[in-house]
């Protein structure tokens, strides 16, 4: 049996060479910016909703492995999703990465595929990384204009 540690880094490697949802949104509602200068990501989010729910998710950009597999796996993980389960899932992601390093997973069944980002959390600048698309949808969700930036 792989180790989990292995596993985890097969996803990752996966949605950063194979990413779901990487493509404009030509109909979105709405969408955002998001940049990370430390390590150069740079996201643009897009979001339809009907109602309060994520109809569909899209992201187009450039960055590390971890930036464009964490927007890809929250593409995912969002879509169909009502804005408020989005932002309770924003909570537990956040909650994930910026945990003790030797902290135990607690929401797995919530989190889904999104724990094998779990370990960036023993490495601080990582964090901002896989966090980048997730302040990046919130901000399209609430349609704040300025771009979002991890600094």
């Amino acid at each position: 049996m792989a180790d989990l540690g292995e596993l985890y880094q097969q996803i990752i490697l996966d949605h950063n060479r194979n990413p779901r949802n990487f493509r404009a949104l030509l109909d979105a509602d709405r969408q955002a910016e998001g940049y990370n200068p430390i390590c150069g990501d740079e996201i643009t989010v897009y979001a339809k909703l009907d109602g309060e729910r994520l109809a569909d998710l899209a992201f187009q950009g450039k960055g590390c492995a971890i930036s464009q597999a964490s927007a890809s796996l929250m593409t995912q993980a969002l879509r169909g999703k009502t804005t408020r389960e989005a932002e309770e899932l924003f909570h537990a992601f956040h909650d994930l990465v910026t945990a003790a390093p030797d902290a135990a997973i607690t929401r797995g069944e919530t989190l889904g595929k999104l724990v094998a980002l779990a370990g960036v959390r023993a490495f601080p600048v990582r964090v901002k990384c896989a966090s980048l698309p997730w302040h990046t949808l919130r901000a399209a969700v609430k349609g704040t204009a300025k771009p979002v930036s991890t600094e």
